[in-house]
């Protein structure tokens, strides 16, 4: 198989989009990790909130996956 220059040029941009969704994600995560664990010390009852909270930066990380896989089966 020949990997040409477009191939490269393809996976290094994969490479990028999938990076850059898991560190977004995980700066994300960071903040709300630590005020939401503020908040459930103070209110137990407020649990299921801060969960959705925290589970809403995920979407950023499956974002990048998909985009870095619609880069490299070259779909788009």
């Amino acid at each position: 198989m020949v990997v040409t220059t477009t191939d490269a040029l393809f996976a290094i941009a994969a490479s990028i989009a999938m990076a850059g969704g898991l560190i977004g994600t995980g700066m994300a995560q960071s903040g709300i990790g630590a005020s939401g664990m503020g908040v459930i010390a103070e209110k137990p009852e407020k649990f299921g909130q801060v969960l959705f909270f925290f589970v809403i930066p995920e979407t950023l990380w499956i974002i990048g996956f998909v985009l870095g896989l619609i880069l490299l089966l070259h779909i788009l």
